[in-house]
């Protein structure tokens, strides 16, 4: 019986901790409803409005050119993420599987990338693409892309493939496996969960990049979505029912990602903390 009530209060908490969490989401969906008027007429924030303004959405993916800005941010998102996890991974598997000297050094080397905050290398980034032609350049920006996401993709992959026995180097190399062929047909399938991790952390991480991106890319045309939304925002006014439908339209993207590999988060997570 104790335990029982113990199990009901859990989970009426956590029914709580979900109504908490689903508020913002529901005040965005209502409030992308609304028109211009409505958010002067009075009523509460949490108000329907007598009239359904589903044209923000369409109005929002057209005008507002959200549809061009997604574009853009998927474009630069599934050439970055997967180039960084290459990266990331082969610089883990040589930590761990190879025999080369100062691994420790090596690693802390590459979290010191993850303790450097993104406002120092402001304005020396911005002299050295405007040097280099490399403003208004996705070249440029998937470098710095992949040298700030690097450090947090080595962290995960070292701890689950820390945690991958040594036993099957061995017995690979016995078969006549070399060390590219150990990387590609052994380690890298095992280390599969904490890959489809990185990929979603990495892919939240770019898709919503504002800072580094509104220094290096001015042009409108090749805007993503954070400084995209920036352009529903006017001098004189904004249109928040505008704003907010497109905020809804712009997380889908993410969601899909999350939805494909979340089988493999919490696996991939655990075997990274495990060692």
């Amino acid at each position: 019986m104790k335990k029982k009530r113990k199990q009901i209060i859990f989970y009426i908490l956590l029914t709580l901790l979900a109504l908490l969490w689903m508020a913002p989401v529901v005040t965005v969906f209502i409030t992308a409803l609304k028109s211009q008027g409505d958010f002067y007429s009075g009523n509460s924030l949490f108000s329907l409005p007598d009239q359904l303004k589903w044209s923000n959405f369409t109005d929002a993916w057209t005008k507002g050119r959200l549809g061009t800005y997604m574009k853009n941010g998927l474009i630069i998102c599934l050439l970055k993420v997967p180039l960084g996890i290459l990266v990331e991974s082969l610089a883990a598997f040589a930590i761990t599987r190879l025999n080369i000297k100062h691994k420790t050094a090596i690693f802390v080397f590459f979290l010191l990338g993850m303790m450097l905050p993104h406002q120092m290398a402001l304005i020396p980034l911005n002299r050295a693409f405007s040097n280099y032609n490399l403003i208004n350049n996705y070249a440029g920006l998937f470098v710095v892309y992949t040298g700030f996401g690097i450090g947090y993709g080595i962290l995960v992959l070292r701890g689950f493939m820390r945690s991958i026995p040594k036993d099957l180097d061995e017995a690979a190399y016995i078969d006549g496996c070399g060390k590219l062929r150990l990387y590609y047909n052994i380690i890298l399938p095992i280390t599969k969960p904490a890959i489809a991790t990185v990929f979603i952390v990495d892919f939240l991480n770019t898709w919503n990049e504002f800072l580094l991106q509104s220094i290096l890319i001015t042009s409108d045309s090749l805007r993503t979505v954070p400084n995209g939304l920036m352009s529903f925002i006017g001098e004189y006014g904004t249109d928040y029912g505008l704003l907010n439908a497109g905020v809804l339209i712009s997380i889908v993207p993410v969601l899909v990602v999350y939805l494909s590999f979340q089988k493999y988060f919490v696996e991939g997570m655990a075997g990274a903390v495990k060692q």
